[in-house]
């Protein structure tokens, strides 16, 4: 007999001993519990899938409720497809919320806290304990299923008249609205200081993409988390992608107030200052639908960004431009005692060379560093006038590590807006490095805790600020509510004329230039090192000391291969370097699909139309299937 057939009878036999009213039985599916599968294969028979007389097997729902918890920690109920790859299920999911770019994101287990279980931690998820159902027809899944990927026209759900892009977004959209800051108490409850090994834990959570929620244990009701998992962002644009940037936005707020990322304490007060900001736009009287930002037309802003976008790519290779300073040069594996030397440094094309002086720049440079494939890390400190960077040079065996002090604001902003292009084999004569040195300098005036020249001190009186809202609880140990109030307020001037959209576009612009943004933790072959595994690249790490070891990119892979057997990946690089690795915190297939879907992002481009290319997806993380 057929699987078919089966189903058949399956549906004549419940019509007949259940209900005489007619019912729909077409999203009923088999499902055979021992084997922890789906028999979807309506041709096949029995026998093929080696199904004996003694088999138990249940005719169930494919679509069932289940609860999922947003990044802004708010929990919704959807029905969402059993039995379909969690790949699909989330670009299902993505669909209904309005989020596009569905194949950043993916489901994640809860994280066993054994601290939930005590009767004193009671209290500790009531700030979450609220569900937005919305299971229901006709309601809020049917309104928020709709949304335009490109510039194509929407409808509205109930009058079916033409919407624009602009008013299904800032709409009555629950999931565009950022939520309010939890109480100190409440977010002192939620604060867990994490250690590497925790971390390593949570990754370990990811749930496989190529195969069924069912298939990994997951039930009807349970409680999974939505995440963005890839931390490789494309395409953020404001105008179609409203809930994308809030929920991003949130999963960085979290991120940095339970000090799940660390970032220093001047950048947790801009954070702090971004945040208050946001809530207060947020909870302005005025409507978004009215808010100030003008309405942009959906051509000229398409016109805007190919122009942009072609700028970007222009090269006048006529006339190369080059830098010149006297910076200072520090080699973290060179013992010396003076740590920081002066150097006459000239930059060119994507390299840079070192001179003793500037009268010897007519000489043999002391060392060319060459910046292709580089590694290009702020080390800046606004307030103590600390400009500096820190340059991971590819060799045969890694990285190494070098150090670079400049002066001032200026001088940091060519520099860095100089090396982050050379790391991409890009020179100065490309028009985007301007637009990069300004965007630097922007980024430097935002973490300035100075207000601007002309601006007056806050009057911290008269401001109504909960300011332990808005940092982790160990900072907010720290200081006094008063000097912690005044620091934020300090920060404020610099991003008071932000509006809510580019303020969160801020937010997670500063998240994505912390040191350790989208690092994922797995404890690897021996159990004191790990492996750090990154949009471009992958590090080895020494567990005791958490400094890293050794650093491979991507952009230098060849190819990497799984032995399924005794669960070992081995990946292959340039200039004949291989590395082998067994995973000791989670099974091999997490760290194979975290690099193949790095890959497979890379592979992204604005001139190709929007549809998943799943089955390149499937290719690259799919394993052994």
């Amino acid at each position: 007999m057929c699987v078919n057939c089966l189903r058949l009878l399956f549906s004549q036999f419940v019509v007949l001993c259940v209900s005489e009213a007619p019912q729909d039985w077409s999203d009923h599916a088999i499902w055979w519990e021992k084997k922890s599968c789906w028999l979807l294969k309506t041709h096949w028979t029995l026998d093929k899938y080696g199904v004996q007389a003694d088999a138990d097997l249940r005719y169930t729902p494919q679509h069932k409720p289940l609860c999922i918890q947003l990044p802004n920690m708010k929990t919704i109920k959807l029905r969402v497809s059993f039995s379909c790859v969690v790949f699909k299920t989330v670009a299902e999911i993505c669909k209904a919320l309005n989020i596009r770019r569905s194949e950043e994101l993916s489901l994640l287990k809860p994280p066993d806290d054994p601290k939930k279980k005590k009767k004193k931690d009671k209290g500790t998820e009531s700030a979450f304990d609220d569900i937005l159902n919305m299971d229901v027809a006709g309601g809020i899944y049917c309104s928020l299923g709709l949304y335009s990927k490109t510039m194509t026209p929407t409808y509205d759900p109930d009058s079916g008249s033409p919407a624009s892009s602009t008013s299904l977004w800032f709409g009555e959209n629950p999931m565009m609205a950022c939520q309010p800051n939890l109480p100190p108490e409440e977010l002192a409850k939620l604060y867990k200081p994490l250690t590497l090994e925790d971390k390593a834990a949570i990754n370990a959570g990811w749930l496989d993409s190529s195969r069924s929620l069912m298939e990994q244990g997951i039930q009807e009701n349970d409680r999974l988390l939505l995440r963005f998992k890839y931390h490789s962002f494309f395409d953020l644009n404001p105008k179609y992608d409203a809930v994308r940037i809030t929920q991003l936005y949130e999963q960085a707020r979290w991120a940095i107030l339970l000090e799940e990322i660390d970032c220093t304490e001047e950048e947790m007060l801009m954070f702090a200052s971004l945040q208050y900001h946001i809530c207060k736009l947020t909870l302005s009287t005025e409507p978004l639908t009215n808010s100030s930002e003008p309405e942009i037309d959906e051509v000229e802003a398409a016109l805007s960004n190919l122009e942009s976008t072609l700028e970007g790519r222009n090269e006048d290779i006529t006339d190369i431009p080059k830098l010149e300073d006297m910076l200072k040069l520090f080699r973290p594996k060179r013992l010396t005692l003076k740590p920081y030397k002066e150097y006459w440094f000239v930059f060119r094309d994507t390299t840079i060379s070192y001179y003793k002086n500037k009268e010897s720049a007519n000489k043999e440079p002391i060392e060319q560093l060459h910046l292709r494939g580089c590694e290009v890390i702020p080390d800046v400190n606004v307030t103590e006038k600390k400009f500096g960077l820190k340059l991971l040079l590819p060799t045969a065996d890694g990285m190494n590590e070098i150090y670079i002090r400049c002066d001032n604001e200026t001088q940091y902003s060519k520099w860095k807006a100089a090396c982050m292009l050379a790391s991409k084999g890009k020179t100065m004569a490309y028009s985007s490095y301007r637009t990069e040195v300004k965007k630097i300098q922007s980024f430097l005036q935002m973490k300035s805790l100075a207000p601007p020249p002309g601006h007056a001190a806050p009057d911290v009186e008269s401001m109504e600020m909960n300011a332990e809202c808005f940092v982790s609880p160990r900072y907010a140990k720290k200081y006094k509510t008063k000097q912690l109030t005044t620091r934020i307020l300090e920060a404020l001037h610099n991003i008071s004329q932000l509006s809510l959209m580019e303020a969160k576009m801020r937010f997670i612009q500063a998240w994505q230039s912390l040191p350790e943004f989208g690092i994922k933790y797995y404890i690897v072959s021996k159990k004191d090192e790990l492996l750090g595994i990154s949009y471009n690249k992958l590090i080895r790490i020494d567990m005791s000391t958490g400094l890293p070891v050794t650093t491979w990119r991507f952009s230098n892979m060849k190819q990497w291969n799984v032995n399924w057997e005794i669960k070992q990946v081995t990946i292959e690089f340039d200039q004949s370097v291989s590395i082998a690795f067994s995973c000791q915190s989670c099974d091999c297939k997490v760290v194979h699909e975290y690099i193949g879907g790095y890959i497979f992002l890379s592979t992204r481009s604005k001139d190709q139309n929007e549809t998943l290319r799943e089955e390149l997806f499937h290719k690259l993380t799919g394993g052994q299937d």
